[in-house]
């Protein structure tokens, strides 16, 4: 796992904030100093936080947990779907379903109706519909896909929240804080950090910036997944070499074993 230096932060521009007038108090610990009426985000601290927030979501992927990824802004939707997708992480890059989190089965439910509508088209059951209903079924099934087909292998609850923009995000923020799913988040210096649990200070305006963190910590994703399968592999190999003998060989260890003790047994007796 690699951090990113600070001169290659510093290129990214992950070190312009929000205008002062705009700023959020709570993010003083991470601002250097103003700059033509601008904050300017202090980038060794940026460097120190984004580090902690990799090694723990690489933990995260070792442990073969899901980590769901949100960003709805327009620079942040390509970046968040290329990086999720490579890493096989589920992520929400159109508007966010109120609810996803608190109420969860009902979103599973609407992934379902996908994977029925999809089993209608393929056993023929589609064909027989008018076209009046084929038409309906066929828009109901765009519209769920668009919003949840990201979504689609996500089971259960994820076991953390990766933010683009906490302001425009807070309403998954703040489900997450309710069910004490972890939240890491790249926060601005118009954001509120408090409920955040791994807070990444950094410019969440520009696609650089955010290509950058996010080329970063899903690094650290791989590797952690990495890691999962060769232990799985040590696992298994470790397994075959002290497998259990088979029955019918066991057997015959035992009556050798019988046939060697009965001469002592006959001594002893005697």
């Amino acid at each position: 796992m690699q951090t990113p230096t600070f001169e290659q932060l510093l290129e990214a521009t992950c070190h312009f904030g929000h205008l002062k007038r705009k700023w959020n108090p709570a993010m003083a610990p991470y601002i250097f100093m103003e700059r033509n009426g601008i904050h300017i985000i202090d980038l060794y601290k940026t460097a120190a936080k984004l580090e902690d927030a990799a090694a723990a979501l690489k933990s995260i992927a070792k442990a073969g947990k899901k980590v769901l990824f949100v960003a709805t802004k327009k620079q942040a939707k390509q970046v968040i779907a290329d990086h999720a997708n490579a890493i096989g992480m589920p992520y929400v890059i159109e508007r966010w379903p109120g609810g996803m989190l608190t109420n969860f089965p009902t979103i599973r439910k609407a992934v379902k109706k996908i994977a029925s509508i999809d089993k209608m088209t393929n056993d023929g059951t589609f064909d027989n519909l008018s076209k009046r209903e084929q038409l309906q079924i066929t828009r109901q099934r765009a519209k769920l896909e668009k919003t949840l087909g990201s979504i689609a292998d996500m089971n259960r609850l994820p076991s953390a929240l990766f933010v683009v923009d906490v302001l425009k995000e807070k309403i998954a923020v703040a489900e997450a804080n309710r069910l004490g799913i972890p939240v890491f988040a790249i926060v601005d210096t118009n954001s509120d950090p408090t409920n955040v649990d791994f807070v990444i200070p950094a410019n969440d305006d520009a696609s650089k910036s955010i290509n950058i963190i996010l080329d970063t910590v899903c690094g650290a994703m791989s590797e952690g997944l990495e890691e999962r399968k060769v232990e799985k592999v040590d696992a298994q190999a470790a397994e075959g070499e002290v497998a259990p003998a088979p029955k019918r060989e066991r057997r015959r260890v035992n009556r050798k074993n019988a046939e060697a003790a009965a001469p002592a047994a006959e001594e002893a007796a005697e």
